[in-house]
């Protein structure tokens, strides 16, 4: 499957993505809309930029972060081997849906946990998709609060100590359809088991 996205999109979507790319390129971080609920972000393969989410959250690095990516292709470049299952429930869920899956490679060291696993997702909105289309890179995406602390549901209930650690703030009118909450969250092993981590 090749990437289908291209650069057509609104004026003021075009204006945040090139924002936004421009400081994920030089290892800055970002406050952005997902499909489910608002992230902080960085360019997952810099270690560096990782590692200033882990200090913006205040959380252990031994605590992986998930990524996102735009088509099952940008999986498989960071993927040893994909589980079948995978693809198959990739192809009939709708929600959205995080999986954490077995042999990452290519990506910040940082990023993955301990046994090599990382959770990756497909964003099912357009402003992610465009941006990590345009970065070519997968973008770390985590909860838009301190380690510990709820994660908010919308824009204004992020903290104002999270809005001043990043380097870019998205525009708001970007947020679309968002589900305003967590993804559900499968781990898969090579084998096909899976376990449920959070529903």
């Amino acid at each position: 499957m090749k990437e289908q996205y291209s650069y057509k999109c609104s004026p003021e979507m075009d204006k945040q993505i090139k924002l936004a790319v421009d400081v994920l390129k030089k290892g800055g971080t970002i406050l952005y809309p997902t499909d489910t609920i608002w992230g902080l972000g960085c360019d997952a393969t810099n270690a560096e930029a990782v590692a200033k989410i882990y200090e913006i959250k205040k959380r252990a690095e031994s605590k992986s972060l998930v990524t996102l990516v735009n088509d099952m292709d940008m999986i498989g470049r960071y993927i040893k081997e994909i589980p079948q299952i995978a693809i198959e429930l990739l192809e009939v869920n709708d929600a959205p849906m995080t999986i954490i899956y077995p042999g990452a490679i290519g990506l910040a060291k940082n990023v993955v946990a301990e046994d090599g696993t990382v959770g990756i997702r497909i964003p099912n909105n357009e402003f992610c998709k465009q941006l990590i289309f345009r970065l070519h890179r997968p973008i770390v995406s985590t909860s838009a609060n301190i380690s510990g602390e709820p994660s908010p549901q919308s824009f204004k209930e992020i903290p104002e100590e999270i809005k001043n650690s990043v380097d870019l703030i998205i525009d708001k009118s970007m947020e679309e359809e968002s589900t305003h909450k967590a993804s559900q969250i499968i781990k898969i092993s090579l084998n096909g088991e899976i376990t449920v981590i959070r529903k």
